[in-house]
């Protein structure tokens, strides 16, 4: 059984930058892709953006190519989401979430753990 727990949520003006981080804990962190996914209100959870089990690839919805980042650190037990150049559009409660993926990084079922999420606001 994993355990995820987001960090690093909070109110930004759009142009601003967050960092979310998701800490790991109770099983092999190598193990499992990781990826991001956000829930706006009314709103169907998301990709947003993946990173496989030894960060040698990393997908990303198309909307946040180019502004966020996606990392991890396996000794850690870390992942964390750079977002830069934030949008309105961006304002979600952002997902961590852990699976045993190889191939469909953006399938949401396809992933077996899920911290509680983080609330972003991005503000006009």
């Amino acid at each position: 059984q994993v355990q995820l727990v987001e960090s690093g949520g909070g109110l930004v003006q759009a142009g601003g930058s967050l960092k979310l981080s998701c800490a790991a804990s109770g099983g092999t962190f190598s193990s499992y892709a990781m990826g991001w996914f956000r829930q706006a209100p009314g709103k169907e959870r998301e990709f947003v953006a993946a990173i496989s089990r030894r960060a040698t690839t990393t997908y990303y919805t198309d909307s946040v190519k180019g502004r966020f980042t996606i990392s991890r650190d396996n000794a850690k037990n870390t992942v964390s989401l750079q977002m830069n150049s934030l949008k309105p559009e961006d304002t979600a409660v952002y997902y961590c979430a852990a699976g045993i993926i190889y191939t469909n990084y953006d399938a949401r079922n396809d992933y077996s753990y899920w911290g509680q999420g983080t609330q972003v606001t991005v503000s006009s």
